[in-house]
C-alpha cells in the first residue's frame, strides 16, 4: 500500500483542512459535510488527515477501541470483564473507515444474534460499521446518494457518541465517537435540508483558480506518484507538527473558557442572520472552542467565533438569487463587533467565565 499523500502538501482548500482539524481536535462537534466539484481534493484530504492523527490508548483486546480512561463510556463487553479490576491497555493508529453508499442499516450499526440468544442463552453481537470507526475517522464519499436512514443513523450516532442495538428485549452498547467526513457533488443531486443541518460544519469548495496554485498541484503529485515514500518523507516534519499541535489541542479543549459576552455574541449572530433552530449557536460555540484549543489558549475569542460562524452557517443560512454566496470569517468578525456594540453587556457578565455547560454563570436576579 503507498504513502499516504501529505496533509500538509494539500494546495490551498484552507476552509476545507480548518473544518477537518477542528473536528479532529474535538470529535463532539458533529463532522463536517464537504460540497464540491470533482478533483478538488475531498477523499485525499480526509485520508490524510486520518493518517497524521494521534494514536489512541485503547482497551487491550476490545473490539470497539474503548478508551480505557473513561469506564463510563465503556461497551457492554468491557463492563462485564471489569467487575473492579483494571483492564490492560494497548495502543492503536487512529481508524479510518470508508462506508460504501450501498450500505444497510445492519452493515453501520451491527447485528445482535437472536437466535443464538434464545437457544443458548447467550448475547452475540456482530459489530458493524460505526464500531470499527470508533475513535477514528468514519468517511462518506458521495453522502447525497445514501439511502436517508443510515445517513440520520450515522449522524444521530455522531451526535450521540454511542451506538445501542436492541432486538426482542436484548441490547448492547458500545461507544461511537467518530469524525463524521461526508463529501459531495451538488450537481448529483443535494441531501434533505433536515439532513444538511444535522452536519456541524460544511465547506463548499471550488477548483483553484491561481495558475501558479495549480502548477503547485501537477508538480506535487507528480512528486508522490514518482515515488510516493519519498514525498511524504519530505514533509514529515510539518505532518508531524501538525499531529502535535492536534494532540495537545484534544487535550487543551475542555479548559477552554467563555463569557457571558461571547455566547450573547453567538446568539446576536445567529438571530441577525435568521437562522433556524438553535444548533447552530452549539457548533459555532464548540468549534470556536476547538479553535482556541488548537491554537493553545484557554479562552474564546471574536475571531475564534468568526472562523468557526464561517463553517457552521454556509447550509443554514437561507439566501435569496440575489444574496452573495457566503461571509468570509473578516466579514463575520465585524458583524460580532458591531453587534455586541450595539448590546453591551454588564461587567459582571463579561468577567464571569463558564464552559460548555454553563458552569461559573451568574444569575440575574
Amino acid at each position: 500500500m503507498p504513502a499516504i499523500f501529505p496533509f500538509t502538501a494539500i494546495v490551498g482548500q484552507e476552509r476545507m483542512k480548518r473544518a477537518l482539524i477542528l473536528n479532529a481536535v474535538d470529535t463532539r462537534i458533529g463532522g463536517v459535510l464537504i460540497r464540491g466539484e470533482r478533483g478538488t481534493a475531498k477523499s485525499t484530504a480526509a485520508r490524510s488527515l486520518a493518517a497524521l492523527l494521534p494514536h489512541v490508548k485503547i482497551v487491550q483486546d476490545c473490539r470497539f477501541g474503548c478508551d480505557p480512561d473513561k469506564p463510563s463510556t465503556w461497551c457492554t463487553e468491557c463492563k462485564e470483564r471489569a467487575h473492579g479490576k483494571t483492564l490492560p491497555t494497548a495502543e492503536r493508529a487512529t481508524p479510518f473507515v470508508n462506508l460504501p453508499v450501498s450500505a444497510t442499516e445492519d452493515r453501520v450499526v451491527g447485528t445482535l444474534d437472536i437466535e443464538k440468544a434464545i437457544q443458548k442463552g447467550e448475547r452475540h453481537f456482530e459489530p458493524g460499521v460505526l464500531a470499527s470507526a470508533n475513535r477514528g475517522l468514519l468517511y462518506i464519499d458521495e453522502v447525497n446518494l445514501l439511502d436517508d436512514h443510515v445517513v440520520d443513523i450515522l449522524l444521530d450516532s455522531a451526535a450521540m457518541g454511542v451506538n445501542t442495538v436492541e432486538r426482542e428485549g436484548i441490547s448492547f452498547a458500545h461507544p461511537a465517537r467518530f469524525i463524521l467526513v461526508g463529501t459531495m457533488n451538488p450537481e448529483e443531486g443535494d441531501l434533505r435540508p433536515q439532513l444538511l443541518d444535522r452536519f456541524a460544519l460544511s465547506v463548499d469548495i471550488v477548483g483553484i483558480r491561481d495558475a501558479r496554485q495549480r502548477v503547485t498541484i501537477m508538480e506535487r503529485n507528480l512528486s508522490y506518484e514518482k515515488d510516493a515514500e519519498k514525498f511524504r518523507a519530505l514533509w514529515l516534519e510539518k505532518e508531524d507538527e501538525l499531529s502535535q499541535k492536534i494532540a495537545r489541542g484534544r487535550e487543551l479543549v475542555d479548559q477552554v473558557t467563555h463569557t457571558s459576552r461571547d455566547l450573547l455574541s453567538i446568539a446576536a449572530l445567529t438571530s441577525s442572520l435568521n437562522v433556524d433552530g438553535h444548533r447552530a449557536d452549539l457548533v459555532i460555540l464548540k468549534a470556536a472552542r476547538a479553535e482556541a484549543a488548537f491554537e493553545g489558549r484557554t479562552k474564546i475569542n471574536d475571531h475564534d467565533i468568526a472562523l468557526a460562524a464561517e463553517l457552521a452557517l454556509p447550509h443554514r443560512i437561507k439566501r435569496t438569487p440575489f444574496q452573495q454566496a457566503e461571509m468570509t470569517a473578516e466579514q463575520l468578525q465585524e458583524r460580532i463587533e458591531q453587534l455586541a456594540g450595539q448590546s453591551v453587556p454588564s461587567e459582571s457578565d463579561d468577567e464571569s467565565e463558564s464552559k460548555q455547560d454553563g458552569e461559573g454563570e451568574e444569575k440575574k436576579t
